[in-house]
């Protein structure tokens, strides 16, 4: 059946009010997105990420009286001269919508991504099966596709592997198809968390995967780290992600604009010796190797 959408543009600092307000009048969703085409960079764990200028969206049944949720609105924000738009969404799929967009991906020589149901034309492909569900992560962001390359081309074979800010798990799954033998796969998102493990029993992998909070992450010693989760918070967690991995192991950094390479670079030098970025877009992937006689991490 359809449903009746409301969207609201108002600033940042007002999304929750507005939020809780359609939640008051019964809404059954309510997705806060961004108005003002403005990138948002990752903030650091335990804050709320918001853009300056965002637009609330709220989903309400077909039969909910449009004028009784556009007349409270305008009543509890007066000082704001709201602008609502209206209008009806046709009910679909949408679990299943992003296939529509989405089809088999290569990555490297090998590596393929793959929807549900969905198979590759090579007989010989190593296959990561995806539904991303409530997390992101399908491969087609520049920064996951740099590290799927990556993998693709430097299999951790009998390698234990720490995906940090794992989203969907696709790159943990990929790691495992790829050799690896112990899984790490860490986010504070817990819709993440439960994206991973799904997908990670729809890859048939059940054993040798533990999918945790960082927080619940015990001492451990990889020989490759990958932390796909944005400048900023790389910085700040250098020293803890450094001390998790083992002399001569891998770390793999990524999130990061061409413009905060070096930042994150220097961040990490105490312990790491990098290779010259790789770009995609207007993203780079960053590859160091952990020196024997570094600083260890806390």
């Amino acid at each position: 059946m359809p449903w009746l959408q409301f969207s609201v543009d108002v600033a940042g600092d007002r999304a929750d009010a507005v939020s809780e307000a359609f939640e008051a009048l019964g809404a059954l969703s309510v997705t806060v997105l961004d108005a003002g085409d403005e990138p948002l960079l990752e903030p650091a764990p335990g804050e709320t990420p918001l853009w300056r200028d965002v637009r609330v969206v709220a989903l309400f049944e077909a039969g909910t009286d449009p004028d009784r949720v556009q007349a409270h609105l305008r009543e509890t924000f007066a000082d704001l001269a709201l602008t609502i738009e209206t209008g009806c969404l046709e009910d679909r799929d949408w679990s299943s919508t992003w296939r529509d967009s989405f089809g088999v991906m290569q990555f490297g020589k090998h590596l393929w991504v793959c929807p549900i149901g969905e198979t590759p034309p090579d007989p010989d492909a190593v296959v990561v099966n995806m539904d991303p569900g409530l997390a992101f992560g399908t491969g087609t962001h520049a920064t996951t596709a740099l590290c799927l390359q990556w993998l693709d081309a430097h299999p951790p074979v009998g390698q234990q592997v720490i995906d940090y800010g794992c989203g969907s798990g696709i790159l943990a799954l990929a790691a495992y198809k790829l050799g690896a033998v112990q899984l790490h796969a860490v986010d504070i998102d817990p819709q993440a968390l439960l994206a991973t493990r799904e997908n990670a029993v729809r890859n048939g992998i059940e054993t040798g995967i533990e999918v945790l909070l960082p927080e619940e992450l015990g001492p451990v010693s990889v020989g490759l780290m990958i932390a796909n989760i944005l400048a900023n918070p790389l910085i700040e967690l250098a020293p803890e992600l450094a001390g998790r991995v083992a002399t001569g192991g891998h770390i793999i950094l990524t999130g990061i604009l061409a413009g905060q390479a070096e930042a994150v670079m220097a961040a990490y030098r105490p312990w790491f010796e990098f290779e010259a970025p790789a770009a995609r877009e207007e993203w780079v992937l960053l590859v160091g190797v952990k020196l024997g006689h570094a600083q260890q991490g806390g």
